[in-house]
């Protein structure tokens, strides 16, 4: 490829662009840069959500049980239809397929990671009702723990949180309920949302039906880890299946069968109910096998979306790849530090920029869907100010060194954070997200589109041939791409 042409994708994770602009902390912050790139530069919107990226319409952008004879199922994963890492219709799915199989009602157990930040704060009762009716329908399945995903599912090596999840699902350890629906409402009651609750334990009737301890996690059992998503679900899965985990303190599990919904990682030598599909021609791939450079860049939240899933789920860097990774602050919630390590970030690729000549460059800032997960308006405020002045240092570093840019959203968040009884709005949004193109020369117009045909006009602007795998369209005319 032609190495003189340089290019900077820029993902503002979260930032979309609101339908209701009175519960935006987009529309209520001061952002300056990203304000007068609308004004000045060849923009349009992209779809994110529901089919525009393959998902069912409406819904926000993301069999090993032969073997058991006495011994007990767990299914565990998080609790709801957000559709981001689970769903709980493949919960259902499983309970269906345990009752095929035989296996008794006390012999099923789930362990529910609620949700709250892809969702309703508020929304995990909802979610117990309407799984004890599917389960009561399907003839088996019964609830018997309880613990918020901020525990259950980190991912930054915060292992107190997983030792939480991990001492409730193995020994019982949390406060102990009669009913799922009494130790949600107990949480609420005290401030304390789906996301965040603490170990509850599930008192059931017939609890030592399948041995002493029915519903922990114990030797010779069988559990199926239903996220379909693998970042969040590797810490959990480590503490139950290595060897020389180092996490914390724990006896390891003898004769523990686990299988994941898909492949969290190529370490794990675990059963796949899902194996994941080689994606060839991804737009990285291309650049390498084109002889070009190129850099990915983030913080820890969002590293893994910039290199594993950017890649279509490869691991390990293409030829000619850098990345640069800088840890995300060490706070229980990123609206107690809005800026998180943006400016760390942006220091880091603008010095990048400056002094390598990447072909393509690929940085997120975490900022607005982290910050908006928390629910807190001031603080998504403060984020979006922040990541306006580390997108100006960028794009302009870029510039400076001959780059084009274009600037996106992979989906919505600070876009909307409160509902319309004025309670938090945590989760996702469907809402468009912006798309801007800065190039010398080019005038544009940048048509309406969806995420993936940001590559192909990527491409297109760098006057690469597209090849046949992508199949997405080109959002400018490919003769001003190629000649401005």
């Amino acid at each position: 490829m032609n190495k003189s042409k340089r290019h900077l994708l820029l993902i503002l994770d979260g930032w979309g662009i609101a339908e209701d602009p009175s519960v935006s902390a987009v529309d209520a912050a001061d952002t300056p840069f990203v304000d007068r790139l609308f004004d000045q530069y060849p923009h349009g919107v992209l779809r994110a959500s529901g089919l525009g990226v393959g998902l069912p319409e409406g819904q926000m952008g993301n069999s090993e049980v032969g073997h058991i004879n006495d011994q007990k199922l767990h299914l565990m994963g998080c609790f709801s239809d957000g559709g981001v890492h689970s769903h709980l219709e493949h919960l259902y799915g499983l309970l269906e397929l345990a009752w095929r199989e035989g296996l008794a009602p006390a012999q099923v157990n789930v362990h529910a990671f609620t949700d709250g930040r892809d969702t309703d704060p508020h929304g995990g009762v909802d979610y117990v009702r309407q799984f004890q009716e599917r389960a009561d329908e399907i003839g088996v399945g019964r609830l018997v723990s309880i613990v918020g995903r901020y525990y259950a599912m980190d991912r930054d090596e915060r292992w107190d949180r997983t030792e939480w999840a991990y001492r409730l699902l193995t020994e019982g350890e949390g406060d102990v309920f009669h009913d799922p629906v009494e130790a949600l409402e107990a949480s609420y009651a005290n401030d304390i949302t789906d996301e965040f609750v603490e170990p509850r334990r599930i008192r059931v009737d017939d609890e030592t039906a399948f041995g002493e301890h029915g519903t922990r996690v114990e030797d010779g059992d069988a559990v199926i880890y239903y996220n379909f998503r693998s970042d969040r679900a590797r810490q959990l899965t480590r503490a139950f299946t290595e060897a020389d985990f180092e996490g914390f303190e724990r006896e390891r599990l003898d004769d523990l069968e686990f299988v994941m919904m898909s492949p969290y990682d190529d370490e794990f030598d675990l059963p796949v109910a899902f194996d994941k599909l080689n994606l060839d021609g991804t737009l990285g791939e291309v650049i390498s096998k084109r002889g070009g450079r190129q850099l990915r860049a983030a913080e820890t939240e969002k590293y893994a979306h910039v290199t594993y899933f950017f890649s279509g789920g490869r691991e390990e860097p293409f030829e000619g790849e850098d990345r640069i990774l800088v840890p995300s602050p060490k706070v229980d919630t990123y609206d107690l530090q809005p800026e998180m390590s943006a400016p760390e970030v942006a220091a880091r690729v603008s010095d990048a920029l400056q002094e390598e000549n990447y072909n393509l460059a690929v940085l997120n800032f975490a900022n607005p869907d982290m910050v908006g997960h928390t629910g807190d308006f001031d603080a998504a405020v403060a984020a979006c100010e922040a990541i306006d002045q580390c997108a100006q240092r960028v794009v302009e570093a870029a510039r400076e060194n001959g780059s084009s840019v274009n600037i996106i959203a992979d989906h919505g968040n600070a876009d909307k954070l409160k509902n319309p009884d004025g309670s938090p709005h945590t989760a996702h949004t469907t809402a468009l997200v912006p798309h801007i193109i800065l190039k010398d020369g080019f005038e544009g117009p940048v048509q309406d589109g969806k995420l993936g045909d940001v590559a192909p006009t990527i491409l297109a602007l760098l006057d690469e041939e597209i090849p046949d795998a992508m199949n997405g369209d080109v959002l400018v005319p490919t003769e001003q791409a190629a000649a401005s």
